[in-house]
């Protein structure tokens, strides 16, 4: 079924908008994840690369939308901005199920023959990793208790009823989107993965994150390990945004 066109002002935010830069990272949040969670990693690579960060609908001011609850059709939407881009090389850059995200934009992107630089799998077991899950099930108390488990929303924001009550229906929505993925069995992409996991992540097991390896024809694979949980991204955020430099030669 075809989509509407989609308006890229409101999908691709440049917190650090740059005319001289050589790469392009394309950054994808979490569940219930915003663009701006991104915002470290793009004064860290500006000026010399232009960092797009993904706003998905549901949330902040685009919180009058209603959010996907398909990847699948999320990707489509992501894929569909992307392409209009001017071309420059580019890097995905996905937490949790952001980096399931990436994985099906890199593979519209390949068929489309546009070949991405690289893909950075934070936080997320691989594609072919299929758990049956049903947190997008739960009611709101359930819901905010998964939330508080990966510690992925400051307290402050937790404790105020008013927030919540609006971000729950984008969580939910990602949720589903997230839980009832499924990879095509033998889905790969040519360009190298890098795996991001923390070595105490409730949703990743390093036999998972290890997983990716199916999903390259590249050759290249390889996985870093950081101290921490589900958000060791925020954590260890500093050595995260070292492999970026590393990456992109900074």
């Amino acid at each position: 079924m075809s989509q509407p066109s989609p308006d890229h002002s409101l999908w691709c935010r440049r917190y650090r908008p740059t005319d001289t830069a050589t790469a392009r990272l394309v950054c994808l949040p979490h569940a219930g994840g915003s663009a701006s969670f991104f915002l470290p990693v793009s004064t860290a690579l500006s000026p010399r690369v232009d960092v797009v960060s993904i706003q998905y609908p549901g949330r902040q001011d685009r919180r009058n939308e209603k959010p996907f609850t398909d990847l699948s059709l999320l990707a489509d939407q992501v894929y569909a901005v992307l392409r209009k881009q001017p071309e420059l090389p580019l890097t995905f850059f996905g937490h949790s199920m952001g980096a399931s995200l990436a994985f099906e934009v890199a593979r519209r992107m390949e068929a489309d023959g546009h070949f991405p630089v690289r893909l950075f799998a934070s936080g997320r077991r691989a594609p072919s990793v299929f758990r049956e899950e049903t947190v997008h099930r739960m009611d709101d108390a359930g819901l905010l208790a998964e939330i508080r488990r990966l510690n992925g929303t400051s307290s402050l924001v937790l404790d105020d009823d008013e927030l919540m009550r609006a971000a729950l229906p984008a969580l939910r929505a990602d949720y589903q989107a997230a839980e009832l993925y499924r990879g095509e069995p033998g889905a790969t992409v040519s360009c190298p993965i890098t795996v991001l996991t923390g070595d105490r992540d409730p949703k990743t097991s390093l036999d998972d994150a290890h997983a990716w390896a199916r999903h390259t024809t590249s050759g290249s694979f390889e996985v870093k390990v950081f101290p921490g949980g589900h958000f060791f991204v925020s954590d260890q955020a500093d050595d995260v945004i070292k492999v970026l430099y590393q990456h992109f030669g900074n």
